[in-house]
């Protein structure tokens, strides 16, 4: 039994209370990952290396599966996702609204806990790579050092890393900024010799490939001037553009249909995904009485759409049922008006207006009236239980298969590379009209753009990916991260364009600096 599936906000506050009492404690953990199993500087290699990349892509998965740590860090911080507080649910001490609101301090318990499982992924992935392992799981496992490194350094800056053979009294050396760019290019170019092509539609898109390796050196060349400093080099974004074509020959597209896509079957357009249980990408957002055929459990009544970043799609900006003229993407909400929308329960997408029961009768709330979700949130606190759009795209009726827990959420795809080739074309001088409205042709009901600005480009990235973990990463590159936005006030200081070191990692690494503003 997952317990997730039958979670309420009630325990999820809890856990987070729990949690919060936990984060004012500085002793010095194992998980801050600068603490060795080798207690006298030696390394003993592990003895299964393919077994333990398997262990470990399971642990990428249960770590990126969470609604906390990296999810929140990449969306709720951004203009696509608000958890407001709803009477006592979801309050949490403020740890949720200070996400929204960019009020976080180094004590923050979901920072501190991606700190430490990203830092103790890629100690795990070297303690692999020095084992000597065969060809396939040394580029597997350089592949996943470099994911692990690439968020640490696109969070936090500088990233302290451990030789395997350093016992705990050797205080783990900090790289740069700079210096986690190479190395996480390093390990990518490394890497790509030894993984296989990776080709849409097959099992390996769970694993590492040719294709993923490319996609996140797209990814890290099209952020390097963030990560290095200085302006924009055409140099990395010809690179970035390179990268999109080599995935491309492999057979990767635009992938028609796009729901579909978040569905387990084959597609076009799945890079790479993780082996991680979806139920909080369907259930945190879903009011408590919204169901499915095989959930009567209802969802945990949290995340939610700001109005304004719903107001970018395409179509009525008041109802989303299907004919109001929206576009693909901005989904729909089914009724007893369509009856190949019964059996669904949830809609797809933005859902707004009166929700709908599986069977086509109206939804109701606690209090027995009509489940109506309302679109705006006026404030932070003290929200009514229908307040705000609900969110959804990993559908609980996965293609007509009951099967809500699919270990399947997608990290990589191609709709994504393809806008960073378009983007990287802008920022040398191109024009990415064109490429952008291929994509959209590729959408239904979503007409082509007379031209794109960088703020286009950006909206456009917001409505193909949103929570996909990119909002964050797109928004600090485009230098809107520190904008006001709804419910969101303060602006300006480029200081939180970085999380803060937690406090933990600082009392136990003294090579360790805080960043700037913090």
């Amino acid at each position: 039994m997952n317990i997730q599936k039958y979670m309420k906000p009630v325990f999820g506050s809890l856990f987070v209370l729990v949690g919060l009492v936990s984060c004012t404690n500085l002793e010095i953990e194992e998980t801050d990952s600068i603490i060795s199993t080798a207690v006298d500087g030696g390394f003993t290699p592990v003895a299964n290396p393919a077994s333990s990349l398997s262990d470990l892509y399971n642990k990428v998965g249960g770590d990126f599966a969470t609604q906390e740590t990296m999810y929140a860090m990449s969306e709720v911080t951004t203009d696509e996702l608000l958890i407001p507080t709803r009477g006592t649910d979801w309050g949490d001490n403020g740890i949720w609204r200070q996400l929204h609101t960019h009020t976080w301090t180094p004590a923050h318990l979901f920072i501190k806990n991606a700190w430490n499982n990203l830092n103790q992924n890629v100690f795990r992935a070297s303690e692999i790579i020095e084992s000597n392992p065969a060809a396939s799981v040394l580029a597997e496992a350089k592949f996943l050092r470099a994911f692990n490194m690439f968020f640490l350094m696109d969070f936090f800056g500088s990233v302290p890393f451990r030789e395997v053979d350093e016992g705990p009294e050797v205080n783990p050396r900090v790289l740069t900024r700079s210096e986690a760019f190479n190395f996480v290019e390093s390990d990518l170019l490394d890497a790509l010799s030894g993984l296989s092509d990776g080709s849409p539609g097959t099992a390996n898109t769970g694993t590492a490939t040719k294709a993923a390796a490319n996609f996140l050196l797209a990814k890290i060349y099209l952020n390097s001037h963030i990560y290095n400093g200085g302006a924009v080099d055409n140099a990395n974004m010809q690179k970035v553009i390179d990268a999109v074509d080599d995935i491309a020959d492999l057979g990767f597209g635009i992938e028609e249909g796009y729901f579909q896509i978040f569905e387990s079957s084959d597609d076009n357009e799945t890079i790479f995904y993780l082996n991680s249980d979806i139920g909080a990408r369907i259930w945190n957002s879903m009011h408590y009485n919204m169901n499915s055929p095989d959930n009567t459990g209802g969802g945990w009544n949290g995340f939610s759409t700001l109005a304004e970043f719903y107001d970018s799609f395409e179509g009525d900006p008041n109802t989303n049922y299907v004919g109001d003229g929206q576009e693909e993407r901005r989904g729909w909400v089914p009724d007893a008006s369509n009856a190949n929308n019964i059996n669904l329960g949830l809609g797809y997408g933005f859902l707004i207006g009166q929700q709908y029961n599986e069977d086509g009768t109206k939804l109701k709330n606690r209090q027995g009236g009509d489940l109506i979700l309302k679109k705006e949130l006026t404030s932070l606190v003290g929200n009514g239980e229908a307040d705000g759009i609900r969110i959804l795209k990993y559908h609980p009726n996965d293609g007509g298969e009951i099967n809500s827990f699919r270990k399947h959420q997608i990290m990589f795809r191609y709709s994504d590379a393809h806008l960073m080739k378009a983007e990287a074309m802008m920022r040398m001088g191109g024009d990415p009209t064109e490429m952008v409205n291929e994509l959209r042709r590729s959408r239904e009901n979503t007409p082509e753009l007379a031209s794109v600005s960088e703020d286009e480009l950006l909206a456009e990235r917001g409505r193909e990916l949103y929570i996909e973990f990119w909002r964050r990463n797109d928004m600090v590159r485009f230098d809107k991260f520190t904008e006001p936005w709804n419910l969101k006030e303060i602006s300006g200081d480029p200081n939180l364009n970085l999380f803060p070191i937690p406090e933990t990692a600082l009392l136990s690494n003294p090579n360790l600096v805080q960043n700037p503003g913090y």
